[in-house]
Formats: structure tokens, C-alpha cells, sequence
């Protein structure tokens, strides 16, 4: 495991072309093994994720090949429909892979999901979701066994508009008998890439970006060629980097129409802005300004993701910043490692009362999950002296190179 080293207080200014969503590359990189054929997906970022699920994929059966940001999937010889202990344990969103294996085998064993330790994220809304689509779900010593003689179509309604439970029903209902609908669904941006992407296979998918989706089942899939849609998250996440800091900022290829709620909270900050189609230009002002009250909510609401990053930038802001988490009850594991910096974070159950400091202090702080962990590199960016940050291995599954892209826009950050 590495540590980044941050020595704090130059400007985060210059360009940045932004990554392929994280989100959206994992679902999909599951959606392949429906198709009969080959698969070819542009802007693949370079990620842990989206190592340990081409090697879900490889240990499928599946040939699985990287050039660049270009990553082939080849599931012809595809020969398994289990899930090792090992990978589901490291990567909750591996339990993707179960709705397109049942759609492909008819039957798939994995055992229940790790990751992030971000709270629980129970896969019941994804079980029952199958069940309505007629398969039969056994849960034994850790272990889900599904097996179906085949899937037909029929109405879903989600408790919660769950991102993992949405993209499940859809894979396994594109190619199901008959029609399914599937109400309450959710509606990130991810979901239209993953609609987008099965229809570019032949699938029958409408209304993805709605809170009702209907497909229509076809009998197979073809391979496909497709680009995956940016990373609105570390869009943001650099947005943070260069507004805590005071810098000037360009991001390329993003799309601002999927960032409201997080462009709408750094302009109240007093950061400036100009949107053009695929580009955002973002200004900082000398001393940023208390957000008031963040609520983390579904899409189109303001992201859990980003939450940890934005409160980074509230501990320098002028003023009192409340951080009301609303998907995870426990998202606020950065909290005391900002406070070794000196920030002022006073947390009662899920809300996070924030008093603006003047200045963050460098320390030894560790990563416990992913945006915790970018929270500390923001943090670090503007602190005085240096911050080293362990746990980098978290930092990884979200952000590519991170300190690259960083280093190339003033930062002082090194990897040890």
C-alpha cells in the first residue's frame, strides 16, 4: 500500500481532460457478457474497479484486452456463471455481474459483496427485483444461487430508486419473454450510459433518466462499440481541488447538464463559472463562502459522492456549512481525519456542522474509502506544510492517476 505526499498551498490551475465514469464503466464491462460477439468500449479509465472486474470477466471465460483507454471484451468462450469469494469480497459493485449472467446462463452462484465500508447497502432490492422476472433466489452461507428455465418480463417497483437494483433489472430483463417495466427506477446519468449501451446491442430499452423504464425483450445481443460517458464525481472532485486552493481551472470533456446540483453548490460558494457543451471554466474566489445546508439525495439531488470532497472545501470556507447525509449512514469516516488537519467538524448522527477555519495544517491522515479519501487530498491541496495520506489503495478504485493530473496543474504531490 502507498501514501501520496501533498506539500500544501500552490494554486490547482491549468487543464484537465476528465476520465470515464467509474459508475457507468462497471455495469456496462457486466452488460458484455450478454453479447454474442465482441465488445468495444472508448474512454476506459484506468482504475482498480475496473482491473478486478476485467478479471471477473477473464475468470468468466471471457477474453478481456486493453489498449490505452480502449478495453475489448470478447465473451464468446465465456464457460462460467460463478463469482469467486475473493472478487465479490473486494468489490461490492461485482454483484452487477448477477443480473446479466442469469440472462446469459440461466443460473449464477456469488457469494455477498464487499467494498467500500461506507455503511450498509443491502442487495435486497436487487433479489426481489429478479424474483419478479421469475428467478429463483436461494441464500446459503453466504452465498446466492439464482437458477430460472427462463426470464420473463413483468413489473418491478424499487423501494428506493437503488442504482445497483435499477441496473440489475435491466440486464436481466433485455433479454427476457415479454415487457417489464420497472417503476420508482433510478435516474443517474450512469443508467441513460447503460440504456444507451444495451440498445447500441440490440436491446428494446426506453425512459432511462425517468422514474420509469420499460423494455421490451429480445431474443440476443450483439457486440457493439461504444464510449463511456465521463466521471461527473471527479469533475467535481477537481473542481474542489482548484476552488480551495484559489486557482483557475479548465475541465474538458465532462457534461455540465449532469452536475447541477454540484455546479449549483460551488457558485453559491463564490466560485464563477462558465459552462460551454463538453467544457467548464471555473474561477475561485480569494475566501470561498459557507454552502448553509447540503442534503446528499438521489439524482438529480446533490451526490453522496461528493459529499466527503465538498466538505473538504467548507472547512476553509467564511461561516457554518451543514452536511445532512441521506444515503449512507456511515459517510462521514474522512470526519476525524480532517480534523487532524484542524478543521472544526462537529458530527451528530448523519448531520456534519462545519465552521470555516483559516487554515488546514499538514498531518498523517489515512483513507478509510474512496471519497473520504479524495475529501483528504483536497483537504492536503490547500493545507499548510505536508499531508501524507495512506490508504491509497481506496483513492485508486475511483481516480485515475490522480496525482498526474494534479502535478500537471501545480500541485507538489508525490507517490511513495
Amino acid at each position: 500500500m502507498g501514501k501520496l505526499v501533498i506539500d500544501g498551498g500552490n494554486k490547482i490551475s491549468g487543464e484537465i481532460g476528465v476520465q470515464g465514469a467509474k459508475n457507468a464503466v462497471l455495469p456496462i464491462l457486466a452488460a458484455t457478457v450478454m453479447a454474442d460477439g465482441v465488445c468495444t468500449l472508448k474512454n476506459c479509465p484506468y482504475l482498480r474497479d475496473v482491473d478486478k472486474t476485467d478479471l471477473v470477466l477473464e475468470r468468466l471465460g471471457c477474453r478481456v484486452h486493453r489498449a490505452g483507454n480502449i478495453v475489448t471484451v470478447d465473451t464468446r468462450g465465456m464457460c462460467d456463471c460463478k463469482i469467486c469469494e475473493d472478487l465479490m469480497r473486494e468489490m461490492r459493485s461485482s454483484i452487477i455481474f448477477l443480473g446479466a449472467i442469469i440472462s446469459r446462463c440461466k443460473k449464477a452462484v456469488v457469494s455477498m459483496p464487499g467494498g467500500c465500508p461506507i455503511g450498509l447497502r443491502p442487495i435486497d432490492l436487487h433479489l426481489k427485483a429478479l424474483r419478479e422476472l421469475g428467478v429463483d433466489i436461494q441464500e446459503e452461507h453466504g452465498y446466492i444461487k439464482c437458477s430460472t428455465d427462463k426470464i420473463v418480463g413483468g413489473n418491478i417497483h424499487l423501494d428506493f430508486p437503488s442504482v445497483g437494483a435499477t441496473e440489475n433489472a435491466m440486464l436481466a430483463a433485455v433479454c427476457a419473454e415479454g415487457f417489464t417495466t420497472i417503476t420508482n427506477a433510478a435516474r443517474e446519468p450512469e443508467i441513460v450510459d447503460l440504456g444507451n449501451f444495451l440498445n447500441c446491442m440490440g436491446a428494446k430499452v426506453r425512459g432511462m433518466g425517468g422514474s420509469v423504464i420499460k423494455i421490451e425483450g429480445v431474443s440476443k445481443l450483439h457486440g457493439a462499440e461504444y464510449t463511456i460517458m465521463p466521471d461527473r464525481i471527479v469533475a467535481a472532485t477537481y473542481l474542489a481541488a482548484s476552488a480551495i486552493t484559489g486557482g483557475e481551472i479548465c475541465l474538458k470533456n465532462v457534461n455540465p447538464r449532469d452536475m447541477g446540483a454540484m455546479l449549483h453548490v460551488l457558485l453559491d460558494m463564490g466560485v464563477q463559472l462558465r459552462i460551454e457543451k463538453d467544457k467548464i471554466i471555473q474561477k475561485a474566489p480569494k475566501k470561498l463562502e459557507s454552502i448553509h445546508i447540503v442534503r446528499t439525495m438521489p439524482y438529480p439531488g446533490f451526490p453522496t459522492d461528493i459529499q466527503s470532497p465538498f466538505m473538504a472545501l467548507a472547512t476553509v470556507a467564511r461561516g457554518t456549512s451543514v452536511f445532512i447525509e441521506n444515503i449512507f449512514e456511515n459517510r462521514f469516516q474522512h470526519v476525524d481525519e480532517l480534523t487532524r488537519m484542524g478543521a472544526d467538524i462537529k458530527v451528530e448522527g448523519r448531520s456534519a456542522v462545519v465552521r470555516g477555519v483559516n487554515v488546514l495544517q499538514g498531518a498523517n491522515v489515512v483513507a478509510r474509502e474512496l471519497r473520504g479519501g479524495a475529501a483528504l487530498v483536497v483537504a492536503a491541496l490547500a493545507a499548510n506544510g505536508t499531508t501524507t495520506i495512506g490508504g491509497t489503495e481506496f483513492i485508486d478504485r475511483g481516480y485515475e492517476n490522480i496525482e498526474k493530473y494534479l502535478l500537471e496543474c501545480g500541485a507538489k504531490i508525490r507517490r511513495e
